[in-house]
């Protein structure tokens, strides 16, 4: 498809974030079943949590997008760092490495959403379309909070790794 507007290219976008917050709301559950680390294990559960009501935000704005599949897009992006954090998954590794290694794997998936709720929500604004980029701007601060629990959990949870 040729991108002739900044329109199409926010379409774009947020179907690709639709794919990526679907690939998260599969991974999320085996990640919480995985974590050996009580607290990791909240932060997981409490982030599928809000991953719902992510793709209810993108489902608000795609119901005011006439014609517009809002699964024409595959993120391959998040297939990529979920295949990662799968791959980790299966190694033979302490439970500690393995709850560090989660961590990084979770850090990687908030900061790409971080990336593209920022640029999707300014693209919103760019258009006008000032109600998109409320509900946009909602999402990234809570993926923004999230990192910075996962920042905090690491900072534990990596010195227990090193110990292990």
């Amino acid at each position: 498809m040729k991108l002739e507007s900044l329109r199409e290219l926010l379409i774009e976008e947020l179907q690709d974030i639709y794919s990526a917050e679907n690939m998260i709301l599969s991974a999320l559950p085996k990640m919480a079943e995985e974590a050996s680390s009580p607290e990791l294990r909240n932060a997981f559960n409490e982030h599928l949590q809000q991953t719902h009501g992510h793709v209810q935000r993108l489902d608000q704005i795609f119901d005011q997008i006439p014609d517009v599949d809002r699964k024409g897009r595959k993120c391959k992006g998040m297939e990529g760092i979920i295949k990662d954090a799968k791959d980790l998954l299966s190694e033979d590794a302490e439970p500690e490495v393995l709850n560090a290694g989660m961590i990084a794997g979770a850090q990687r998936v908030e900061h790409y959403e971080i990336a593209a709720y920022g640029t999707a929500r300014t693209y919103a604004e760019l258009l006008g379309r000032d109600n998109w980029a409320q509900l946009l701007q909602q999402t990234l601060d809570e993926e923004k909070e999230t990192d910075a629990k996962l920042t905090k959990l690491a900072e534990r949870i990596n010195l227990e790794a090193k110990a292990a």
